[in-house]
């Protein structure tokens, strides 16, 4: 561990000399040379760090008188050390008078109870030679040891020499000067410790009646005084500073009730006060006084300072003192008033003045000029309380007055510099000293105001030169009050101008009240008519001024305003401190009129004064502007862009502040406590604030903060007045009324009320306050009352009419041109009804429809302009033409079901169709063409069902829309020309009910006599109304839907069979089992035939036809080729069978795989058609054999793990032949839904079941 070691001296420290005194003279310049040389390391108790210490001590010859008294607590003439010097050598001599002479010292050592003693011992050896019959050396040493020292050996040391150069005397000196300079420490860090337990006992005996602090003070200060010698100096400032707090807080208590008894010596009337005395190291006088307790509070403070700045002073930390002496001096006025101490007027401010002038110069004295600018900071709250204090006693002594002091003044002056006393030798001879100051600045009213410009300029300056702009105000704020006094005003102005600023920038309500006061009693004197009633109407409704006072400024302003205007002109002032704009409502709420219409605005003041005031006129200057995309702003457009309440809210202010204040944080405040760490018990609590680096920072950007002055109201055509009212203080609501005149866009841009021959501005209304007035064109607009409009079913359209700057007459009507897809349902209840502008029911009236051939005619009812007509009609769209959707889906075969899915999906919208309508409106020669979209309910598709060579026609219906119908008269006939063709309808129901989103089907069967044609025209027509249905005088049209059928005659029959193993009854899962495929002709040779693949021979014909096994789910393997091209004779019941083996596996009733057939086509067929993408992906195992033979049993497939695209041009540099399907209902099989049973074989141990 490293200790921090201070180097210092421990001096004056008193040995008492006994025994030879000669011997100690001729010794004593080595011993006062030798001894400070070597440092010493110092322990404290108590943990105190160690330090390192030189000795300088002071040898007194022993007397008995000196010794300390039982109860004497003088530590600095306290014998630390006894020393007993004696250059015996012969021991006659020793017994004779030496042995006595040590005895009688002890003996009066032990009396005195002191243990701290040396004997020490000279030898020489010219002594020696003289004496032949002497012992050793040693043997006095002995004796006196084993006389004195038994049990302390180390208290007898032995001097060899001393006077001699040479190397034994100097080991001799070293040994002794060693031994001497321990146990002298030894003795000081006894005895001070024992001092210190000492005041401490004295110090917790201050509860006891009869204890004195003045007692108390002098064996404190005997310590620090101590520290002082040990050029200790911090140590020595804490023992002042103790006393210093022990007192405080004994004023303190007093204060609170619970005072001490000798306090009351310090209550005493102040009879002098000549300020501090910083010159001397000690203060003798005032020390004797509190020595006899007989000094007063300024006695104790003033020698309490002056001790701590000499201090202050050696540790060359003056700016300390200072800070120390501004706390002194404030903490003196409070205490004096805490003790209720008699102090005569002006006492105390002198004591304060000459205090901080005698600080200042005390620093000045010990620092150069460099240092002291450098360090202004630290010493400008001296020169601004010497400065407010001898302002103070220039208002006492009557110098401050405008007639000069009178004889009750200079009495007191008398009184005054006569408990001053007479000057201090010390400042005797300085020409600048406190109290030639004061004497001087008291003795007349040039000198006085000389001393206080001085001081006051001086500290303005200081302050501005280490950034304390507002204290810097302050000062500038009393030396305004003082030129006020002076008659000086326009010097005062200007230091009132820049504290006004500076508050207002911050916020400050209390001193921006006072400082207005202040002004305008400057702005008054020196005739600023038009700034005094400015300040005078701020103060009129300032709250922190008494109802008395604002109702006198308030008067002063209505004075002049009561003045004839041939006395001069008008004054203009700004508005904000006479009333404030709260809030502004428009009705109507949006703000938006047409030309003609009547517009009201409500303004909502708050008058600031505190009576009532008669104002001539509130008038609002309002500017007129017509954009140049005007045109965009129709009725509508404006009412989409304006607020929905119609009022308009004011940013509220505080009068006279800042509008940047408003922005400031909220002041953020927590609790403080501070806990003792020892047993947790609570020494101080308080309140702190968290922000307050953000609430009191400087806010110098504001250029000017006040109200000015010379505002200037625009002249304008547009002005809405409102005369002669009363505004009560307090909220008033005032209404001006305009009519739209032009069309344009008008902003509130100025107020002004008019109060005699005054005028109170606010120069720009802010949020930017506009209305508009608007003409617009007569426009007519149609739309359904629904989402969507459905074809087929009446229908109800909303006919508005928005009048604009036309007037509806009588006989107007709107001409509708008829369409034949889409009649006007007339209804004789149909009413039509007329709003005003603002949305508000006007009147209603019923409606007149007249159709003809060609035009449906409505006469309108009478409106005023700028209304609405709003009426209902009903419309029915009945299609032309029949839609044909051409939707060939074939519900029969399984795989085009499943693809088509994503075109349903797709097409799940319902279809639309628009029907234009042209209307002529009577205020315009143009007509009017509106598109109305109607949407088909419905969707329709149709599929061929075979059975053998049967055929049936299926038409599916769905339902698009959101509403049910109820169908009816469902028919479906053949518009071509044959007449041996019937459609015999299977469907059982007259009517059906139909939802949304349903589908229902609708089967007839087609029967013929002769030959089917290759195409069949078929026109489908239904009979529908919505449910439940709505009688019309029109019948309705059905729904059509008409589609072409083309080679749907069956030409094959496709049959298969499985059957199990030879000699087995069911088939079972893994074993092998037979399948059948057959595929036989139906008909004799037809047109659909000729084509690529037919091959004619002699009158025998024959085609390529290929086939192909698949069981997509996955119950079936077919083992072996799957999939083959045979050569069919095209012939009725020409047969050709396919055997092949497939395995089941799993076990239940499983359906057939599935069989497909197509046509094969060489080739080089130009018009075959090739399957589609598709097909070829679900057929994506199918392959040509390469030798492509005319035999169908060479023709073979290949596995189904070789996959080849059949849409490739090449098949490894041959052709590829081509694959057409059959169209629908060509090809029918006849084992499709067929289902057969498969057991599980005996060894499973998991029985796997499929059921479909």
């Amino acid at each position: 561990m490293y200790w921090t070691r201070i180097i210092s001296r421990i001096s004056y420290h008193y040995f008492l000399g006994a025994g030879d005194q000669s011997l100690f003279s001729s010794l004593y310049p080595i011993l006062s040379q030798q001894l400070p040389r070597e440092p010493m390391e110092w322990r404290r108790s108590y943990g105190r760090a160690p330090k390192m210490i030189h000795l300088e001590s002071n040898f007194v010859q022993f007397k008995e008188e000196l010794l300390p008294k039982e109860g004497n607590k003088a530590l600095l003439t306290f014998p630390f050390l006894h020393i007993y010097w004696t250059e015996c050598c012969d021991t006659e001599v020793y017994k004779a008078t030496v042995k006595d002479d040590i005895t009688k010292w002890q003996n009066v050592l032990k009396v005195h109870s002191s243990l701290d003693w040396l004997i020490v011992v000279v030898e020489c050896d010219a002594k020696k030679k003289n004496k032949t019959n002497i012992l050793p050396r040693t043997s006095i040493v002995d004796k006196i040891r084993n006389d004195f020292c038994n049990k302390q050996s180390e208290r007898c040391v032995v001097l060899s020499d001393p006077l001699k150069d040479s190397s034994r005397s100097q080991e001799s000196w070293n040994a002794f000067l060693t031994k001497l300079r321990t146990l002298l420490l030894m003795s000081f860090t006894k005895n001070l410790g024992k001092f210190e337990d000492d005041m401490r006992t004295l110090r917790e005996k201050r509860t006891e009646p009869g204890w004195s602090f003045c007692e108390y003070f002098m064996v404190q200060e005997e310590l620090a005084f101590v520290f002082e010698m040990l050029q200790q100096f911090e140590d020595a400032l804490v023992q002042y500073d103790e006393l210093d707090a022990l007192f405080s807080q004994y004023v303190v208590n007093f204060g609170a009730g619970d005072g001490a008894n000798w306090l009351t010596f310090f209550c005493q009337p102040v009879r002098s006060w000549n300020g501090l005395i910083l010159r001397k190291p000690i203060d003798m006088e005032k020390r004797e006084l509190i020595q006899n307790q007989e000094a007063t509070l300024l006695d104790l403070r003033s020698y309490l300072f002056s001790r701590q700045c000499t201090l202050l002073i050696f540790l060359q930390r003056p700016w300390e003192v200072s800070q120390r002496a501004l706390e002194l001096l404030h903490n003196c006025v409070q205490e004096l008033k805490l003790l209720e101490v008699s102090v005569p007027p002006g006492a105390l401010d002198c004591w304060v003045f000459l205090s901080c002038l005698e600080v200042l110069q005390r620093i000045e004295g010990c620092c150069d000029r460099s240092q002291i600018d450098a360090n202004i900071s630290h010493t400008v709250g001296l020169w601004s309380y010497a400065t407010e204090k001898l302002n103070s006693l220039g208002y006492l002594c009557g110098l401050v007055s405008e007639k000069g002091p009178n004889s009750e003044d200079l009495n007191r002056t008398v009184d005054l510099l006569a408990g001053l006393g007479a000057e201090r030798p010390e400042t005797a001879n300085t020409a600048q000293s406190p109290y030639k100051k004061l004497k001087e600045a008291l003795s007349s009213v040039e000198a006085f105001e000389k001393h206080y410009l001085d001081l006051s300029h001086a500290t303005i300056e200081m302050y501005k030169n280490i950034g304390r702009n507002r204290s810097a105000k302050l000062v500038g704020k009393n030396l305004a009050e003082f030129y006020m006094k002076k008659k000086s005003p326009q010097k005062a102005e200007v230091y009132l101008q820049g504290a006004l600023k500076t508050y207002l920038a911050e916020g400050w309500s209390l001193l921006i009240t006072h400082t207005r006061k202040q002004l305008a009693e400057c702005q008054k004197h020196l005739g600023q008519i038009e700034n005094y009633l400015q300040t005078s109407s701020l103060l009129a409704g300032d709250n922190n001024l008494t109802e008395e006072e604002r109702k006198h400024f308030c008067q002063e302003i209505l004075d002049f305003a009561k003045q004839s205007t041939e006395e001069g002109q008008k004054v203009i002032l700004s508005m904000h401190s006479f009333a404030q704009l709260k809030n502004l409502h428009f009705d109507p709420p949006n703000a938006l009129v047409h030309v003609g219409g009547t517009l009201s605005i409500e303004l909502t003041l708050a008058n600031q004064m505190p009576i009532s005031v008669k104002v001539d006129q509130i008038a609002i200057n309002v500017h007129f502007s017509i954009e140049k995309n005007s045109y965009r702003k129709t009725a509508e457009w404006l009412t989409k862009h304006k607020t929905s309440n119609g009022i308009i809210s004011f940013p509220s202010e505080v009068v006279g502040l800042s509008l940047a204040r408003s922005s400031l944080p909220v002041l953020e405040l927590y609790e403080m406590y501070e806990r003792s760490p020892s047993d947790n018990s609570l020494n101080t609590t308080g309140i702190i604030c968290k922000n307050v680096h953000m609430l009191l920072r400087r806010q110098e950007s504001s250029s000017s903060l006040e109200i000015s002055t010379g505002l200037t109201l625009e002249d304008g055509a547009h002005m809405l007045k409102c005369s002669n009212l009363i505004l009560e203080p307090g909220v008033n609501k005032i209404t001006f009324r305009t009519q739209g005149k032009e069309p344009g866009t008008y902003t509130l841009r100025q107020l002004c009320i008019s109060v005699g021959k005054m005028q109170f501005a606010l120069p720009h209304i802010y949020p930017i306050v506009q209305y508009d007035v608007y003409s617009q064109e007569p426009q007519l607009k149609v739309e359904p009352c629904t989402d969507s409009l459905l074809a087929g079913i009446p229908q109800k359209i909303k006919f508005t009419v928005m009048t604009g700057h036309y007037t509806i007459k009588n006989g107007d009507t709107l001409q509708l041109s008829n369409a034949d897809a889409m009649p006007v349902l007339y209804h004789p209840e149909s009413k039509a009804v007329i709003y005003s502008n603002t949305k508000e029911k006007a009147s209603e009236a019923s409606l007149t429809i007249q159709s003809s051939e060609k035009i449906t005619s409505i006469s309108l009812p009478m409106a005023p302009a700028y209304h609405v007509i709003a009426f209902e009609l009903e419309v029915l769209y009945l299609p032309s033409t029949p839609i044909c959707m051409m939707e060939n889906e074939n519900l029969v075969s399984k795989e085009p079901r499943r693809k088509s899915k994503g075109k349903e999906m797709s097409h799940s919208c319902m279809a639309t169709v628009d029907q234009k309508v042209t209307i002529d409106c009577p205020w315009s020669i143009y007509s009017t063409i509106i598109a109305l979209t109607f949407s088909i309910p419905f969707k329709a598709k149709h599929s061929i069902l075979s059975a053998g060579k049967r055929k049936y026609i299926q038409i599916c219906v769905q339902n698009m829309s959101e509403i049910s119908f109820q169908l009816s008269d469902s028919n479906l006939r053949n518009s071509g020309i044959c007449t041996d063709l019937s459609l015999e309808p299977l469907n059982s129901k007259t009517e059906q009910h139909i939802h949304s989103r349903q589908a229902v089907f609708f089967v007839w069967e087609l029967k013929w006599a002769k030959e089917l044609p290759s195409c069949l025209q078929c026109h489908f027509s239904m009979s529908f109304c919505s449910a439940p249905s709505e009688e019309h005088s029109l019948s309705l049209k059905p729904y059509t839907y008409e589609f072409q059928l083309e080679n749907f005659f069956t030409l094959y029959n496709v049959k298969a069979e499985i059957s199990p193993q030879f000699g087995a009854e069911y088939c079972k899962t893994g074993s092998l089992c037979s399948l059948e495929v057959s595929i036989t002709r139906l008909s004799e040779l037809l047109d659909v035939d000729k084509d690529e693949a037919l091959t004619e021979s002699d009158g025998y014909s024959t085609t390529k036809l290929m086939y192909e096994v698949v069981d997509n789910s996955s119950n079936w393997a077919v083992c072996g080729k799957s999939s083959g091209v045979i050569s069919m004779p095209v012939a009725i019941q020409a047969t050709h069978k396919v055997h092949m083996e497939v395995m089941p596996l799993f076990a239940g009733y499983l359906p057939f795989p599935d069989v497909r057939l197509f046509k094969y086509l060489p080739h080089h067929s130009a018009h075959s058609l090739q399957l589609d993408a598709d097909s070829w992906i679900e057929n994506d195992n199918l392959s040509v054999d390469k030798t492509m033979d005319d035999q169908a049993d060479s023709s073979s497939i290949k596995s189904r793990g070789s996959i080849h695209s059949g849409a490739s041009a090449e098949h490894k540099g041959l052709p590829m032949p081509r694959l057409q399907s059959f169209s629908p209902g060509q090809v029918f099989n006849s084992s499709s839904g067929m289902q057969i049973l498969v057991i599980p074989s005996k060894d499973d141990h998991i029985l796997e079941v499929n059921v479909t």
